[in-house]
């Protein structure tokens, strides 16, 4: 086993990455407190090819270098924009024709595992604050919601680990 040189790893250029398909999933961080996690995201974007990453509330904007540690480049590939108020992001893209989804636990959700995207359809998947999560006026905006299963004596996921476990998801089921 050798790994893969920088140079071996065919990468995209930043105008090639605008111009290739995406994975129709934008992504919503509601008032999420960590540069570090809004840097994850980017770069988790990044790697699946989201539409948008839409940053609301007390959310980090770039350029900052405390999201580009994680970031590593990742604001420059990836779409995003800047909404005060997280539930005007999900009117508009509702209004787009985007299906809002919260990842959150919560009464009546869908486990990942069991949920299936449809491939003519285009999503929403919100993320909260690390320590409230997606917020109650934003969770009754929502079409679905979908958990994502634990085992553990802990009751959640860093924001970052289950952006990367639900964009894998989408892009494994909709694109593979």
């Amino acid at each position: 086993m050798q790994k893969l040189k920088l140079e071996d790893l065919n990468r995209v250029s930043v105008e090639a990455f605008k111009e290739q398909e995406k994975l129709p999933v934008v992504v919503i961080l509601d008032n999420v407190r960590s540069m570090h996690n809004v840097g994850s995201v980017f770069r988790t974007g990044d790697g699946f090819a989201i539409e948008k990453l839409v940053l609301c509330g007390i959310t980090a904007n770039p350029p900052h270098r405390e999201i580009e540690k994680t970031a590593l480049g990742a604001t420059a590939s990836v779409d995003w924009e800047h909404v005060e108020e997280t539930t005007a992001a999900v009117t508009t893209l509702r209004e787009q024709g985007y299906t809002i989804i919260a990842i959150e636990q919560a009464k009546n959700s869908t486990m990942l595992h069991t949920y299936q995207p449809d491939m003519t359809k285009k999503y929403a998947l919100i993320f909260g604050n690390e320590v409230d999560g997606v917020s109650d006026e934003v969770m009754a905006m929502c079409d679905e919601c979908i958990e994502i299963p634990q085992f553990g004596t802990k009751h959640s996921f860093n924001i970052v680990i289950s952006a990367g476990i639900v964009l894998w998801d989408f892009f494994a089921k909709l694109k593979l």
